[in-house]
């Protein structure tokens, strides 16, 4: 008899978990075919400088400024 009633309480948790838990996903539309949250975004990886080419053309760019004055000045003052 203790056995029987031990059942009973523990069929009566778990159709009260079960509930629970399906009024947790009643937000996901039927037919998706899944449960879990979509995943996250992808992040993008992040490089060094030395590896953008973006910078290390604005880093030529700057060198060959520096490089060469402005033609009609001898750098003379």
């Amino acid at each position: 008899m203790l056995y029987l009633i031990a059942f009973a309480v523990a069929a009566v948790i778990a159709l009260l978990l079960w509930r629970a838990m399906s009024a947790d996903r009643a937000d996901v539309p039927r037919g998706t075919g899944t449960s879990r949250p979509a995943a996250p975004p992808r992040r993008t990886r992040h490089t060094g400088p030395d590896d953008d080419p973006d910078f290390l053309r604005s880093l030529d760019e700057s060198m060959r400024r520096d490089e060469d004055p402005p033609s009609g000045q001898d750098g003379k003052d």
